[in-house]
Formats: structure tokens, sequence, C-alpha cells
């Protein structure tokens, strides 16, 4: 399948998103380890996130769904089961690396794999620490790549000092820490996503985290705790509400409300961002226990102005990278984004898959080896856009082309259903009808781009 979009006029209406990938799968895991039921409400529905439910239940949790809720009876890290089969977490490189943090100190033998992709993404930035920690871990390349057979046993507790932010890691290594003796210390040069600190608090862990004279960043927990079940309400994906705030942005009159929107500040950084842009957005609060939740509104009122983007804000905007090259491209001026390396990583190289997606719409652009240059505020034409299998490539391209002077066609798009498989409808419901869904006649004139590591 392909989509075809055609050039929009302005955008208008309220939405709800789904809810938080991150989230979710941070709720359905130390639900797992909790000693007792944990309701989850609000969670994402997607390839990923139904991957990682399923690895727990081939661990022995006992996992209901019941209407619009997920019952989990947890059994704490001492009472899940070794697992009959290999657990494959196809796309999810989240999925699979929390995992890895859990298995570490569980007494059997498990094996983790996913799909292509994730088999080529880089894993010795959890198996490194895991293994100081004392796990006993084997795969590809010394344990670098998937699939990883994991021998969990005891572990210590150790300070960890990772050379990047990132929220997955972190949170492998306290999965570990719960199951260590002593101490676990992970620092980092800015503070990465928190979900996993802010759900442990909420099930009675002691974990703390300050701020370094040095800078950065350091989250202290002790091992040994167990968690109490709770109820997590899991809200609207700010990762998906992106795509919209980017095209409110940037088609003039455009007025969209998105509603029950997660607003962690560690996540926020896309609103601070076109804010700094000169965009018309406003939060306006709702009530929260665990994670903040807001109502968004942007408006098209203003041209945008190209940015230079400080390298402590690019943790917080790591995911939606991509759509802020979209709102570059429709900005006056020059937007530049260092400090941003993470994007070759992912499900793609994003820095590369970004700049071609701008290049092939006559947009000026140019990769840096962490990041990019765009120059924006000229026209922009229709293109055939390849995703090479990434997600949020594949929806950047359909928000870029609705600027076009005519119509663009998106095309391997199944791999949206790994985070946001209701994202034609949504944004159909704003612009009455500019994506069409249809066979694919052939591909696009660029070849799929695929991971790097």
């Amino acid at each position: 399948m392909r989509w075809v979009i055609s050039p929009s006029g302005p955008l208008s209406g309220e939405i709800h998103v789904p809810g938080d990938k991150s989230v979710t799968h941070r709720a359905y895991i130390l639900g797992a380890v909790s000693v007792g039921e944990t309701v989850v409400s609000g969670f994402l529905r997607a390839e990923d996130t139904d991957n990682t439910l399923d690895a727990i239940r081939s661990l022995g949790v006992d996992v209901k769904s019941d209407g619009d809720v997920v019952l989990i009876r947890g059994r704490g890290p001492n009472g899940l089961s070794e697992p009959d089969n290999v657990l494959d977490l196809g796309n999810s490189g989240t999925g699979v690396r929390l995992l890895a943090g859990l298995l570490a100190g569980c007494p059997f033998l498990s094996v983790l794999t996913g799909d292509s992709s994730l088999r080529r993404r880089p894993m010795g930035r959890i198996t490194d620490p895991l293994r100081k920690m004392g796990a006993v871990i084997d795969g590809r390349d010394g344990g670098r790549l998937l699939p990883l057979v994991i021998r969990g046993g005891s572990l210590k507790g150790v300070e960890t000092v990772s050379p990047v932010s990132s929220a997955q890691v972190k949170t492998c290594v306290l999965l570990a820490g719960l199951q260590a003796g002593g101490t676990t210390i992970f620092r980092e040069p800015v503070l990465s996503r928190d979900h996993t600190g802010r759900m442990l608090k909420s099930m009675g862990v002691d974990l703390f985290t300050e701020d370094l004279a040095s800078g950065g960043s350091s989250t202290i927990m002790q091992g040994g705790q167990s968690l109490s079940p709770c109820e997590i309400a899991v809200p609207g994906d700010i990762s998906s509400a992106a795509f919209f705030l980017v095209a409110g942005a940037i088609i003039s009159g455009s007025d969209i409300t998105i509603r029950n929107v997660g607003v962690n500040p560690t996540r926020t950084g896309i609103v601070r961002l076109l804010s700094a842009m000169g965009a018309d957005v406003e939060i306006d609060d709702r009530p929260w226990e665990v994670e903040p939740v807001a109502d968004i509104r942007v408006r098209g009122t203003a041209r945008l102005k190209g940015f230079k983007v400080p390298i402590e804000w690019v943790p917080s905007i790591i995911d939606e990278l991509p759509l802020v090259a979209v709102a570059a491209a429709a900005a006056d001026g020059v937007t530049e984004i260092r400090g941003a390396g993470e994007l070759r990583f992912k499900e793609s190289d994003r820095i590369t898959g970004t700049v071609r997606m701008l290049q092939q719409t006559g947009v000026k652009a140019r990769e840096l080896d962490d990041g990019f240059i765009v120059e924006g505020g000229g026209a922009i034409r229709g293109a055939d856009f390849v995703s090479g299998g990434d997600h949020r490539i594949a929806m950047a391209s359909a928000i870029l082309a609705l600027l076009a002077g005519e119509a663009s066609r998106v095309s391997d798009i199944q791999c949206v259903a790994t985070s946001f498989g209701s994202f034609p409808d949504v944004l159909n419901a704003l612009s009455s009808g500019s994506l069409v869904s249809e066979p694919s006649a052939e591909r696009g004139n660029f070849p799929a781009l695929s991971g790097v590591d």
C-alpha cells in the first residue's frame, strides 16, 4: 500500500491521539514485576506494544484485556518463568532493551530477538552495563547485536556513566538494579525521559534524581525493593500529537486542539521548539497523577522562523526531529540541528532519511555527522517518498506533502502500524480527506533506507 497526499488548506478540529508508546511499554513491564494486579488504561494498541505484552505473557504473567483496560497480575521479579520460545519483539527497540534489563537478574535462560531492522541496531550500550552488574549475555558481534542469549543470575549494583542520554539504556539498568544487591547509579549528560522513575515511585520504589554540579543528571536506586500494583492511566502520545502540532503551525489558518496529551517535561521539547520558531501554541493543563496531561491547541497564525536548536534540547525532541525538519522547510531562514547522532541508530538512519525527504521536494538541506541544516522558506514540490520501513519518516513525509504544489506519494507505509495505525484517519478528519490509501503500483525513485546498526 501507499498514500497519495494532496495539498491541503487549513486544518481544523479536535482530536485524540493514541496512548503514549513509552509509557505503555513501561506499564506492562513494571506491572509484570509488581506483586498484585496492575490496571492499565489508555494504553497504545500497536505492534510494538503488543509484542511487549506477548513477551510478558511468555514469562508466565497472567494478562487479561477487559474492554479499554489491561489487567496484569504481577508475579514479582522472582516469580517469572523461563519462556519456552524465543522472545521476538519485532521492531521495538524499547521492548527489547527494557526486557533485557528485566531478564538479566532472572535465574533462567532467555533469548531476545527482533525483525531485520532491530537486528541491526546497537545493543552494546545495554549489554556492557548489564555485564558489569554480573549478567551473562551472549549474542552476535560479542553481544552487540541481536539475538541476545541471557543467562540471568546474581547481580550487583554499579555506577553506569552513559556517554549519551538514553531513556532506554537508563530503564534497562534500573530494571536490572531492582534485582541487584546494593545501589545502582545511572549518570547521563542530560536528563532523558523520566517515565520509568515516575512510575517506579508511584509503585512504592525509593528512587531519586539529582542534577550534577559538573553537568548532567544522576538517577540513584537501592536494589531489592518490591513494587506495589497500581492503576496507570496512559496519556496520549506527544510524539504522535507532534505531527499535527507541526501541521497546524505551518499551514496558515489552521486551528487544531489535541485532547489529553502527555506533557512530561522531558518530552515537550517539540512545543518549546515550535514556540521558539514563532508558532502559536497553547497548553491547558488537566488533572493528572503519575504523568502530566494537557490539551494542546495550535493555530497557523504566523510564518515560522529558522532556529538554531540548543544541543541540550535534543534529548527531549529526539523522536520528533524529522518533523522539526518539516517545520524548518516551511520556515524563513536557516534551522540547524546538532548533537543528534542517535538518529543514525533508529529504525533507519534518520539523518540521511530526513535530508533525502526534504531534498526530494526541492528544499535545501544537508547532512551533518550528528544532525542537519535546513534552509527553508522556498517552494515545496510534490515527490515520491519511500519510508524505508521507518514509521516516523513515513508520517513526516505525509505532513511535508500537505505543503507541496501538487500531489505526493508515500510508499512502504505498513511500518506506521508499529506506533500510529490510525494516522491516516486522524489526518483526514482535520484536512477533509487529503490522504488516500491505494495499492502500490511501483516503488518510488529512491531506494528504501535501512538501519545502519
